[in-house]
């Protein structure tokens, strides 16, 4: 999908600042005209940071500035003057996003909070000055230390959704529906499935002027942790939900039977995901009366549920309820 806006991985070129180099000045002044060793340090190269911003909610502003340079730092002068520090480089990302080294996929930061910094790559130390190497055996070093080289890798930026509730579900499910409703977000609605092809963020406004966040995640279907239909591209998004929305129309063949579904496919894509809280709601329940509804509850799965409808509103006050009690726990 190369024209989507919503870029959740990315990778770019990093290259820290070099430190600069230590002074093998000596002090000449007008009346000492052999004054010791007074040369200063190096100065530090830069770092490379990642920094939280919680306004952005994609990578789509490093598609074209993949190539991150820090700036060097300066050398050492006379009379102990220590060289400038080079500039360092501020990566702006969204919270959840996890940075790693291409070539060993080893971790190396996570940003999770708005204006949180963790430094990306490091730069150079600056060499000490010859100052640094006066001696009883050596009053005058002519000589000081070079500053560290810059160091330059490969690095992956992979955005993981931050959000209170992730909705979960088969394609056409009516969980775009129910973010329009619950929210702001104007995600977009049809008939069809996978008409989400990518999350959709929503603020769900609650009693009291409270509200949690609430990302509606593309279409699970059978085989998706295998890579069928949009597969691994946004499971990855549902490991930071602290909740997991189910929402199965009731329309469905088998209900329970999706259910297991869907939760075999987030158990085979990352066992952990089992931990997270989980609420069922059933949709588009404008379709069914009530006694039809009865015979739906009896083979319901054992987990707190509720029959809503987007489109006439039903019971979505009991759902904001019920997910704010698990929010809570």
């Amino acid at each position: 999908m190369p024209d989507s806006n919503f870029v959740d991985f990315i990778k770019i070129y990093c290259r820290s600042g070099k430190g600069g180099a230590g002074s093998a000045h000596f002090r000449r002044e007008k009346f000492i005209p052999k004054g010791g060793p007074d040369g200063g340090d190096g100065g530090r190269g830069g770092h490379i940071y990642l920094k939280g911003n919680r306004n952005m909610w994609t990578l789509i502003h490093l598609r074209y500035e993949k190539h991150i340079f820090a700036g060097n730092g300066g050398v050492g002068a006379g009379a102990q003057k220590t060289g400038k520090d080079g500039e360092d480089v501020y990566i702006e990302v969204p919270l959840g996003t996890i940075a790693r080294d291409v070539e060993t996929n080893e971790f190396i930061a996570e940003i999770t909070m708005h204006g949180e910094e963790k430094i990306l790559i490091k730069g150079g130390r600056g060499g000490l000055g010859n100052q640094h190497f006066k001696s009883a055996t050596n009053q005058a070093p002519r000589y000081a230390q070079p500053g560290e080289p810059c160091i330059e890798m490969f690095v992956t930026l992979e955005l993981k959704v931050l959000a209170d509730v992730g909705l979960v579900g088969f394609p056409n499910a009516g969980k775009s529906t129910l973010l329009s409703v619950v929210s702001a977000a104007k995600p977009k609605i049809a008939n069809y499935p996978f008409t989400t092809l990518e999350p959709n963020i929503g603020i769900v406004s609650y009693r009291d002027k409270l509200s949690f966040v609430m990302a509606d995640i593309p279409g699970i279907i059978e085989g998706a942790a295998e890579g069928k239909g949009l597969g691994l591209r946004f499971l990855r998004h549902i490991e930071r939900n602290s909740t997991l929305l189910f929402l199965i129309p009731a329309d469905s063949k088998n209900i329970p039977d999706e259910y297991r579904i869907l939760l075999k496919e987030l158990e085979k894509y990352n066992p952990e995901l089992l931990d997270k809280r989980r609420v069922l709601a059933i949709t588009k329940t404008d379709l069914l009366d009530d006694e039809l509804a009865k015979e739906i509850s009896k083979d319901l799965p054992d987990i707190p549920s509720v029959f809503i409808s987007s489109i006439t509103q039903y019971n979505i006050d009991k759902l904001k309820d019920l997910l704010w009690k698990h929010l809570n726990q």
